[in-house]
């Protein structure tokens, strides 16, 4: 068995902003392992300034994986800790060998076009006519619960936007998810929770910065709104860590992206131990290409959570791998007539 790795470039179709910054490119890391008779396909989803595994010896490290491939995917991801993106890139490598088809992972009802899932419609962060555009065409689409993300431009603005949703959409009709990507302090953070509970929203995800756990402890008590924990949960490895941090801050509910995570193998562990402790969950992608979508999709049809997850729609770049993919009202879906385009 030999195996290889390849850097990609994304390219977005427009600059999509968060409160860390605007992103014009994204890059990530494929990696090929052969068996000299079939090939099997894995992403390594890095995000710079986000992941924890953003670091200088990262591609000697791609290096080391392919040179040790023989090791087998359960002693590489347990010498992997340390690099969530590269654990998930591998574990999906070995799933798409060892399968009838190198795209189809988690073989089930949905990559056959029998059932969808439900996704949440996500409004970048933009100037207020921008975003305005983004929740026009999220309704028009058919998305009956949208994800705003808030914390870049003014507060009131942001506020002025989910009022203008709720004055045409009720609860029972749309769904209101926010993800403040920890930009409140946590001395304005209860203040800013109580304005936006007004609005009936689901959630907010990560609204301090993560590592402040007395802080998110306490808010998560005097919340009038769930809160969800996103980037709290990177760089946390261990399972004794994991439990730990849930029983601290007692969350509502925490978010799960595989490539930041420690793939399947790690979004399980959050999972068994959320569940343990009656604490609500999702899965969401992370800007991977449609290789790393499709392999978290399939995955995560396979949970059975009928919860709209966070699952990007394939759509956001000039040069995404051609695929299977679609979205249709506010669901994600594969047609199996539809062909990869996908060479190296």
């Amino acid at each position: 068995m030999n195996a290889t790795y390849h850097k990609y470039i994304l390219e977005f179709k427009r600059p999509s902003g968060t409160s860390r910054g605007v992103l014009k490119t994204k890059e990530t890391w494929f990696i090929i392992i052969s068996d000299g008779n079939k090939q099997g396909i894995g992403e390594c989803g890095i995000l710079r300034t986000l992941s924890i595994d953003d670091r200088p010896d990262y591609e000697e490290k791609l290096k080391w994986v392919c040179e040790n491939i023989n090791l087998g995917v359960d002693k590489l991801w347990s010498k992997l800790l340390e690099f969530p993106s590269i654990q998930f890139g591998v574990e999906m490598a070995f799933k798409s060998l060892k399968s009838d088809s190198p795209y189809i992972l988690f073989p089930s009802e949905f990559d056959k076009n029998r059932a969808n899932i439900p996704i949440n419609g996500l409004i970048w962060m933009g100037d207020k006519e921008f975003m305005y555009r983004q929740i026009l065409d999220k309704l028009e689409s058919g998305f009956d619960c949208i994800k705003m993300k808030i914390g870049a431009i003014d507060f009131e603005t942001e506020l002025e936007l989910l009022s203008y949703i709720r004055s045409k959409f009720s609860p029972d009709e749309i769904e209101l998810r926010v993800d403040a990507n920890g930009a409140f302090t946590p001395k304005e953070a209860l203040d800013k929770l109580k304005r936006l509970a007004v609005f009936n929203l689901h959630s907010i995800e990560q609204p301090i910065k993560q590592r402040q756990y007395k802080a998110m402890s306490k808010l998560c008590k005097e919340t009038p709104l769930s809160i969800a924990l996103d980037e709290e949960l990177i760089g946390v490895f261990e399972v004794d860590e994991k439990k730990k941090l849930l029983e601290e801050i007692q969350p509502q509910y925490i978010i799960l992206k595989p490539s930041l995570i420690g793939g399947f193998k790690g979004t399980q562990e959050w999972i068994d131990l959320a569940e343990s402790m009656n604490i609500g969950w999702w899965i969401t992608s992370a800007l991977e290409s449609n290789i790393g979508l499709n392999a978290i999709a399939q995955y995560t049809y396979t949970l059975k959570s009928k919860m709209p997850q966070g699952l990007g729609t394939g759509a956001l770049y000039t040069n995404n791998i051609a695929s299977p993919l679609y979205v249709d009202k506010g669901t994600l879906g594969y047609d199996p007539k539809q062909e990869w385009i996908f060479n190296f």
